[in-house]
């Protein structure tokens, strides 16, 4: 087995031709170097240089190892670099699992731009799942981290289950809208709770997350009728549009209403929905707590509802 130090010093010897400066290259003393190049000739049973009195040549066969012996020190060289740039997040993949919300809110932009400008050898891995599909993803190690949005909360309360076995930081709370037809009665006027009790609802959540939603507004104040379940919030606008009933929207979608659609704030209403960041607790790397770092400091920038987040601490 060939050494890379012997080949390293095979080359500076080659490249000078003069044992006195490529010593001096190397930082050793002549003598040292002399006997690390007759061994490296002993370990390939060639003579690689023709001795002189005060020179040395190079032989046709140390000719010939020469540019092996770069490329060999060359490839070394580049392992040590990218296994350092990885340990340190400089290169890698990494992927993200996020909900609509993250896109809409500007949280993920932002973030995914910090990134790029910052990690350019990075692979980014998108993945638009349902919050339940990208907690399960997170436990297997196939998302790094996901963005997930919560069901509605009544405000000042606990917005998610408790996961033990996962981390979570909420990124952004905002207040929820009525989306209504344009036309129909609830268009103008102050709305009361009492008023929607029993109307026609467009239910907009994962299966799993009706329960909670419906208790949540039971507890503002009304029981909505639900006609239809949804699961994506554009489809809830259209829904309303057509006349099929009511549907309550976080406000940043406000803006992507259809124009038949008449969005109302409720000021009685305190309740929102939640941006949440989830990642697990053991086994991150630097790469992960960069971005996780990125993602809530884009976050607080967009200042929705005011929520203060907690930055992540760097896993050692």
């Amino acid at each position: 087995m060939i050494e890379l130090r012997l080949l390293r010093y095979f080359i500076a010897v080659a490249e000078t031709e003069h044992v006195g400066r490529a010593a001096v290259r190397l930082h050793l003393s002549q003598s040292p170097l002399s006997r690390q190049i007759r061994q490296l000739e002993d370990l390939l049973g060639v003579t690689l240089f023709e001795r002189e009195r005060r020179r040395i040549r190079i032989t046709d066969a140390g000719r010939w190892l020469l540019g092996p012996a770069r490329e060999m020190i060359a490839r070394a060289d580049a392992l040590v670099r990218d296994a350092r740039a990885i340990a340190g997040g400089e290169i890698g993949q990494i992927s993200l699992g996020f909900v609509t919300a993250a896109l809409s809110s500007g949280v993920l932009p932002a973030a995914l731009r910090k990134l790029r400008d910052e990690r350019p050898r990075v692979r980014i891995v998108l993945r638009q799942l349902s919050t339940t599909e990208q907690l399960v993803q997170l436990r297997t190690g196939a998302l790094d981290l996901a963005l997930v949005h919560r069901p509605p909360v009544p405000a000042g309360r606990p917005g998610a289950p408790d996961l033990p076995d996962l981390e979570q930081h909420r990124l952004s709370a905002q207040p929820y809208v009525l989306a209504v037809p344009r036309g129909s009665r609830f268009t103008r006027g102050a709305i009361r709770a009492a008023q929607l009790d029993g109307q026609p609802w467009i239910v907009v959540a994962r299966e799993a997350d009706r329960d909670r939603s419906i208790a949540a507004w039971a507890a503002a104040g009304f029981t909505p009728h639900a006609v239809v379940h949804v699961v994506e919030w554009a489809s809830a606008l259209a829904l309303v549009g057509a006349g099929v009933g009511l549907a309550l929207v976080p406000e940043s979608y406000a803006k992507a209403a259809p124009p038949r659609v008449a969005i109302r704030r409720l000021p009685w209403l305190r309740m929102t929905s939640q941006l949440s960041l989830i990642r697990r607790r053991t086994g991150s790397s630097p790469l992960v707590d960069d971005v996780a770092r990125w993602i809530i400091a884009a976050a607080n920038a967009t200042r929705h509802a005011g929520v203060p987040t907690r930055q992540p601490r760097r896993r050692r």
